[in-house]
């Protein structure tokens, strides 16, 4: 463990558990932030923060730079997601293949932020958007795809009534995360139904906290690479 009296860093959590550390941008100052980021990539070589929205950005990549020049930086601006790593840090394989499908455009950003931290977890990942049971003649392709793929998980991102986690889990013989997504209004809306409902599903899923991306991928990397050894 490393840091100052505001923040201990978990620099050996990647290599403990599978899944990297990742830094979420809410709730911290910029001067948090950058010196949280600094202290990660001076340690490990590498730095992955969530939630990282407007200006924000901007002033962390500045800071960043202008310590690491060699740094690699991909911000993916939906999720907010941003990884800085060092030119000689290692890219991450374990062999895991993990698909993400969503019911809407409107919850792409939280599936997402799932697909880029299995990808940064060591897995592969194929997704595919908009494709939820108010048009169900949409999902039978990609479900084709994802069986021909060899997907060891699949992660299923849906508001409003989330009702497609039950439904593709009753069509498939892997694993189904269902992930709510905070999209809907009126009663229960903003995620509220989506997470009752995947909850009470009749065909057996995992459910994670309403916009729970990094959890859903977090879940599904330690399941996929457990899962990839039998392909070897």
């Amino acid at each position: 463990m490393y840091g100052s009296g505001e923040f201990n860093i978990d620099a050996g959590r990647d290599h403990r558990t599978g899944v990297p550390e990742v830094v979420i941008a809410e709730g911290k100052t910029d001067e948090q932030l950058r010196d949280i980021s600094l202290e990660f990539i001076e340690r490990t070589g590498k730095v992955i923060i969530s939630r990282l929205k407007g200006d924000r950005k901007d002033v962390l990549i500045t800071a960043l730079s202008e310590r690491f020049p060699d740094l690699r930086i991909q911000y993916e601006a939906l999720p907010g997601f941003l990884s800085a790593k060092r030119r000689d840090c290692p890219e991450r394989r374990n062999g895991g293949r993990v698909a993400i499908i969503t019911a809407g455009t409107s919850d792409i950003p939280a599936a997402m932020e799932a697909e880029l931290i299995s990808r940064e977890s060591g897995c592969e990942t194929l997704s595919f958007h908009d494709v939820g049971v108010a048009g169900l003649h949409r999902l039978f392709g990609p479900l084709k795809k994802i069986r021909e793929w060899g997907a060891d998980v699949l992660i299923v991102a849906a508001g409003r009534e989330g009702a497609l986690p039950t439904l593709v889990s009753g069509l498939v013989n892997i694993p189904v995360i269902g992930l709510p997504v905070s999209t809907g209004y009126g009663l229960h809306g903003k995620g509220e139904a989506a997470l009752f409902a995947m909850l009470q599903s009749c065909s057996p899923i995992a459910v994670v906290n309403i916009d729970a991306g990094f959890v859903a991928g977090a879940v599904a990397s330690r399941m996929a690479s457990r899962c990839s050894g039998s392909r070897e």
